[in-house]
């Protein structure tokens, strides 16, 4: 949409364009865990263990990269079982 009304000093009209952004609604899980817990201490006690044992020394290609990132969230996910709690959430 041209806007010859708005037209500056320098000739330049602005364009403008509506986009339709369809309504929708996503389903996601958010994972909790309470604060100042005995179990939100053992969690993090449990990722502090197994990232110190990562050897960040030769991160030096995308696939060490991404192997060290798949590392740690095996780490998380495998320490998440009876500690997080799961809340279904719609978003929309």
């Amino acid at each position: 949409m041209l806007h010859p009304e708005i037209q500056k000093p320098s000739d330049h009209v602005p364009l403008t364009i509506k986009i339709g952004i369809k309504e929708i609604n996503i389903d996601i899980n958010i994972w909790t865990i309470g604060k100042d817990s005995k179990e939100e201490e053992n969690f993090i006690n449990s990722i502090t263990n197994g990232i110190m044992i990562l050897d960040t020394a030769n991160i030096n290609s995308k696939e060490t990269l991404e192997n060290t990132v798949q590392h740690i969230f095996t780490i998380c996910k495998g320490n998440q079982s009876g500690t997080l709690q799961e809340i279904p959430q719609r978003i929309g």
